[in-house]
């Protein structure tokens, strides 16, 4: 990775209006209400990510100091990493999303003028944070049909439905991700693949 010159630096914070925050705190470039709910969904993603990917390296060691140590596995551990995977899967949707990460497919989009490339950005940003939030609605719903079933899961004896929670929450967090998209398109003159990440595939790229 080449380190951004004094002048990029100085362009970015003229085009932002902001200062570059240290390299390990977020702190969103929108104003108001708007940085609040963006920094706070950056804060929740740090801390279910960094505790999903910790608690299941934990795990798992542990299942294998105790199968090759002490002659037994522990008889939780495929649930409980279980439980992990699906927090860091749709956890990781939104920060991916806030990374600007997820795939896309731009063969007509590069064409376009860069006008016509905010409008869009701007749309597919509106419907893809619809799509989101009708997704978190269809898995409340998958959540709540599961909890009248009553099932459990056998080793840890609780109930199934608890393990699908994250569910919803990562795709709400990645509703809102991409409806600040929007918005911080609609409020900036440059594009945005995110709120802190500018369109472009150069080297140029980088994070606001």
């Amino acid at each position: 990775m080449t380190d951004r010159t004094e002048s990029e630096i100085q362009t970015q914070t003229a085009a932002t209006g902001t200062a570059e925050p240290p390299a390990d705190t977020y702190v969103s470039s929108l104003p108001g209400i708007l940085g609040v709910i963006d920094s706070t969904i950056a804060r929740v993603e740090a801390v279910l990510l960094a505790s999903g990917v910790l608690l299941m390296a934990a795990n798992t060691i542990a299942n294998v100091v105790g199968r090759f140590v002490f002659q037994s596995s522990l008889f939780f551990t495929e649930e409980v990493n279980r439980i992990l995977i699906i927090l860091i899967t749709f956890a990781g949707i939104s920060y991916a999303a806030r990374q600007g990460r997820h795939i896309r497919m731009s063969a007509i989009y590069d064409e376009l003028t860069p006008h016509l490339r905010k409008a869009l950005m701007i749309l597919i940003s509106v419907v893809t944070a619809v799509f989101m939030f009708g997704l978190a609605w269809y898995s409340l719903q998958y959540i709540l049909t599961l909890q009248s079933h009553g099932k459990v899961l056998p080793s840890l004896g609780i109930k199934q439905w608890i393990i699908y929670v994250w569910a919803p929450i990562g795709f709400l967090m990645t509703g809102l991700q991409y409806a600040l998209t929007a918005i911080k398109n609609v409020m900036e003159k440059d594009i945005y693949l995110s709120t802190n990440v500018l369109d472009g595939y150069e080297s140029d790229e980088f994070e606001v």
